[in-house]
């Protein structure tokens, strides 16, 4: 049964006095924010609906409290959910904040669980409150606003064709393992269904990795004849796999139609796979960037190419984020694809208008978000400075426009928000997403 919280223990508390042991003020701080009833709520609401009667039955259950402080914990130091555990059994500051005194500290399978239960709409509108908060708080009044986007990129390997065939033959040979120790009628009936072909898929993807650096003609041609005989045995797994599920089908355990329905999933992912490679190595036709698949592991990885040196091209997902004066967060937005950056101007004005309930005073943008068309609508909603940096040669008109004191100050304001994006990647874990798809 979902319980709110311990009970307070005084024991502990004047323990804690004893020790004259130091909160840190951050924590202080993020303490009051967690105390607001309606973030209390928005969690235990996504909570309560983890089974159908969890706020009725059962034993009782880490607390939401201790859940969500952990979480925020876990956030706020970016940990692993296993180094979360560990810190907060050992710290009795941390076992203060969470408010799990010298109760026992929930394992961290635990916390996987419960924070998986919690969704993205949750986080939006508790991200929303925590703004309000700030607001009536004075630590920010919503008159200026920047924004930018990044790319978070999700856990994945650098994707070549012949990786990505091998983890398919390899994710296909796990496959039929399980269905192997669940139904040994049927490996008796038809062995030769389990083969295990990943040895075969390693030995010629790792050909391949060592001719792909030479350029001989020689070269190329084992790499091309490497390449036929690892979309041979890919076509092969694939084979076996399509026999292998027809025979599932007939099975009427719940275990058959949950290997089944993996076995289905990897066998469409994997013929997309034999096909992008087949168009690329032996037509030189290269497929648009939506419709590839990068990852088995992670299938909604975007490809992304924002012409930068460092990095030419990124895998994961572009983030949008809006950043309000008093350096608050107020919005943010996962976006599908490689969209263009101007596309996001609006939204985020949009947004900011529904948060604060007036336009802010100040806006701006990078060079990429400039056009004629996106300042004249900023100015139509009543932001009274647009900071919009002219793309490519500008008249002497707009040159002494963008001189202009207000305008410098502007820009200056906003290059702020390239240190913000670049603390949430380096303290708070935004670089790179470790949460798993499957």
């Amino acid at each position: 049964m979902l319980i709110d919280h311990y009970e307070r223990d005084s024991v502990f508390l004047s323990t804690l006095k004893n020790l004259a042991i130091k909160i840190d003020p951050e924590l202080m701080e993020i303490d009051h924010i967690l105390s607001d009833d309606t973030l209390f709520n928005l969690i235990k609401g996504d909570l309560s609906k983890r089974h159908r009667l969890t706020l009725k039955t059962g034993r009782n259950s880490t607390p939401i409290e201790v859940i969500l402080r952990m979480l925020a914990v876990k956030q706020l130091y970016n940990l692993s959910y296993e180094e979360t555990e560990k810190r907060v059994k050992d710290s009795l500051s941390l076992r203060w904040f969470c408010r799990v005194y010298f109760k026992r500290v929930c394992d961290h399978s635990t916390l996987i669980k419960w924070a998986n239960v919690i969704r993205a709409e949750t986080l939006k509108a508790f991200n929303e409150r925590v703004t309000v908060i700030a607001t009536e708080v004075k630590v920010t009044k919503g008159r200026k606003l920047r924004t930018d986007g990044t790319v978070v990129e999700t856990n994945v390997h650098y994707p070549t064709d012949s990786s990505l065939l091998k983890d398919g033959v390899k994710l296909l040979s796990r496959v039929f393992k399980k269905v192997r120790q669940n139904f040994t009628e049927i490996a008796q009936e038809v062995p030769q269904l389990f083969r295990d072909r990943f040895r075969s898929a390693r030995k010629f993807a790792r050909r391949i990795e060592q001719s792909a650096s030479s350029k001989a003609k020689a070269a190329k041609e084992k790499l091309k004849a490497c390449y036929s005989k690892l979309v041979e045995v890919g076509e092969a797994s694939v084979e076996q796999g399509q026999e292998m599920l027809s025979i599932i089908k007939e099975q009427s355990q719940q275990k058959a139609q949950e290997l089944g329905q993996e076995l289905q999933t990897l066998l469409g992912q994997m013929n997309q796979v034999l096909h992008q490679t087949t168009q690329r190595v032996f037509k030189g036709v290269y497929l648009p960037a939506q419709e590839k698949l990068v990852s088995f592991f992670e299938p909604h990885t975007d490809i992304i190419k924002r012409g930068k040196a460092h990095k030419e091209t990124e895998f994961g997902h572009k983030v949008w984020l809006d950043e309000v004066d008093g350096g608050i967060v107020s919005n943010w937005r996962v976006l599908k694809g490689n969209p263009s950056d101007d596309a996001q101007w609006k939204p985020s004005i949009d947004k900011h208008i529904e948060l604060f309930a007036r336009p802010p005073n100040q806006a701006s943008a990078d060079r990429g978000v400039s056009s004629k068309d996106n300042e004249d609508w900023a100015k139509e909603k009543g932001v009274n400075r647009v900071i919009l940096a002219q793309r490519g040669n500008k008249s002497p008109e707009r040159k002494a426009y963008e001189k202009q004191g207000w305008f410098k100050r502007g820009r200056h304001f906003h290059a702020g928000i390239e240190g913000r994006i670049s603390v949430l990647k380096r303290k708070h874990g935004l670089d790179r997403c470790l949460n798993k798809y499957r």
